[in-house]
């Protein structure tokens, strides 16, 4: 199987953990894709129905419609019953690291409101440790340059996403994004609080204690590890 493949079969075997008469919370990112498809596949099949989902980006909420999948705002629902998503980098003890596509404050806020939390993966995202993939943080443009010198003064080695033109990449909510390319992170709790109590970070891409179930695409198929926590 190629990654493509992995992630298909992955994201197919998610949507059996969805059931009928739920509000389910949607992920973004290219696993997500093909766990939307299989979704909007099944509700026009009739092997489930009476869905309503909470989406984490404009993308996902866009493909959902298209699907005939109904959607409603999260202010809109007083519970999810479980999100699926993607994660970027997932540690021995299922922590992991979100907001490669830019997302993870919107992530964070429905993952948080979700009774479940599945993530979906390929074997590429697993790791022994946190920290080889740079660490998202959503900060806001007024004193971003502070910001920024406040975490390279912690040797966190912080760097501005940039878009292919070299302006400054943008999120859902017109903030900028700080990766810290810190290479291990052997206390992901401490940074994490450490980050929380940031003045000027919104939000960060550490999602620690929140998952449930993660399925990971390997040769031989799609693997579950349950039971989390």
């Amino acid at each position: 199987m190629n990654q493509d493949e992995l992630k298909k079969a992955v994201g197919t075997k998610s949507v059996d953990y969805f059931k009928s008469n739920s509000v389910v919370g949607l992920g973004t990112g290219s696993t997500v894709y093909y766990m939307i498809e299989e979704l909007g596949r099944r509700l026009k099949n009739g092997e489930l129905e009476n869905i309503v989902a909470v989406t984490t980006s404009s993308r996902s909420e866009k493909q959902a419609q298209e699907l005939g999948i109904q959607t409603k705002d999260l202010n809109e629902v007083d519970h999810i019953d479980l999100t699926i998503d993607g994660a970027d980098q997932i540690d021995k003890n299922g922590q992991g690291i979100k907001g490669g596509g830019g997302a993870h404050l919107l992530e964070k806020m429905v993952a948080t409101n979700s009774n479940r939390n599945l993530w979906i993966v390929d074997k590429s995202k697993m790791a022994d440790k946190l920290g080889s993939f740079p660490l998202p943080t959503e900060v806001i443009p007024f004193g971003s340059e502070k910001t920024f010198n406040d975490l390279q003064k912690e040797g966190l080695n912080p760097e501005f996403r940039l878009n292919e033109d070299g302006s400054r990449f943008l999120t859902h909510n017109k903030n900028y994004i700080i990766d810290l390319k810190i290479g291990t992170i052997n206390h992901p709790h401490l940074l994490a609080d450490w980050l929380d109590h940031q003045v000027g970070i919104v939000a960060h891409g550490l999602f620690l204690d929140i998952v449930n179930t993660i399925i990971v695409g390997y040769e031989d198929g799609p693997k579950v590890i349950d039971n989390i926590r």
